[in-house]
């Protein structure tokens, strides 16, 4: 069983005796405070995901889990609407996995609110940032306003880097023995075989993927950022004319100055994108030249790409056909 959280002086009030009702309020703040007793019992351990890549690592380390993805590979985790169906996710969820470095500070802590699940509640064992877990790239010591949508914790996107994947796949092992103590053993096997397996595939994409090193692209914001760096592969520019701000006919301009004498091997977009700036540029390059490649940033619900390693899979296999045939 999960331990007992400890109460302030204002909450031991509600269990004086002068209050009749001590009884009934005492269980529902326990029931509050401590939801992972359920899942200890076996009455199965429900978890929310912000992000489908952590939906799918959960059931990759806890498979009896049932698992709510908040959000999906055609959608921006940016931006997402607090609707009652993940409210009432989240309210009933022992553990939340979510991506943290502010990816989520549009709408997850309204729907914390209304969830009012004291359980995953920032700071306590029941809420898990990914970002927590593992060291950010592009850190910044200050925002300012016009400097777009940016994230002072440094790039949120880290789930494409298989090391970092691999990084907090661990910490969410532990998590998870954590809060489910029963099942711990468990737990633990599993991230034991899945990091085995996870390393064999890493090595083999980074075989497959050798060709692609110092190759260049074009992007659409800086989603794919750790992706390029693990593969040795340059976003020489940027859709966007700056972080979050949709392309802008004069920027695509510039872009197309910029990258005239010296075309990518590919534009690319992540699938929640609109396609047409990438489009315009690779006419304006020519589209038998350079290839245009709408990329799941994550994992996607059914395909080629519906769990880590597929999905780790077919990226690098759609880079590599954009390559000059040998």
């Amino acid at each position: 069983m999960i331990a007992a959280c400890a109460f302030s002086s204002r909450t031991n009030t509600v269990f004086g005796s002068k209050n009749r009702r001590t009884p009934r309020l005492a269980a529902a703040v326990l029931a509050a405070a401590l939801p992972l007793g359920a899942a200890a019992q076996g009455q199965g351990l429900q978890v929310f995901a912000c992000e489908p890549e952590w939906a799918a690592l959960v059931k990759a380390l806890a498979p009896q889990a049932q698992v709510t993805a908040a959000t999906h590979a055609r959608q921006d985790a940016h931006h997402i609407e607090a609707r009652p169906a993940l409210i009432a996710a989240l309210r009933r969820a022992h553990l939340a996995v979510c991506t943290g470095a502010s990816l989520e500070v549009g709408w997850l802590p309204m729907l914390q609110a209304r969830a009012g699940n004291a359980a995953v509640r920032d700071g306590q064992p029941g809420m898990f940032y990914a970002a927590q877990q593992v060291e950010l790239i592009d850190r910044r010591a200050s925002v300012g306003f016009n400097d777009g949508d940016v994230h002072p914790e440094g790039n949120p996107h880290f789930h494409l880097d298989p090391a970092r994947l691999a990084q907090v796949a661990r910490a969410l092992s532990q998590r998870l023995a954590q809060i489910d103590p029963p099942q711990a053993a468990a737990y633990a096997a599993r991230h034991t075989a899945w990091q085995a397996d996870w390393a064999r595939g890493t090595a083999q994409w980074q075989q497959r993927a050798a060709p692609l090193k110092g190759q260049r692209v074009v992007g659409q914001h800086n989603t794919f950022a750790y992706l390029w760096h693990w593969l040795g592969v340059q976003q020489i520019a940027d859709l966007e004319p700056k972080p979050g701000t949709p392309p802008t006919p004069s920027h695509l301009q510039s872009v197309l100055a910029q990258v005239r004498q010296a075309p990518p091997i590919a534009i690319t977009h992540a699938l929640y994108q609109d396609a047409q700036p990438a489009q315009w540029l690779a006419r304006q390059l020519g589209e038998d030249k350079v290839a245009v490649l709408a990329l799941p940033s994550t994992v996607t619900d059914d395909g080629p790409s519906a769990d880590l390693a597929s999905w780790m899979d077919a990226l690098v296999t759609q880079l590599l056909k954009t390559l000059p045939a040998r």
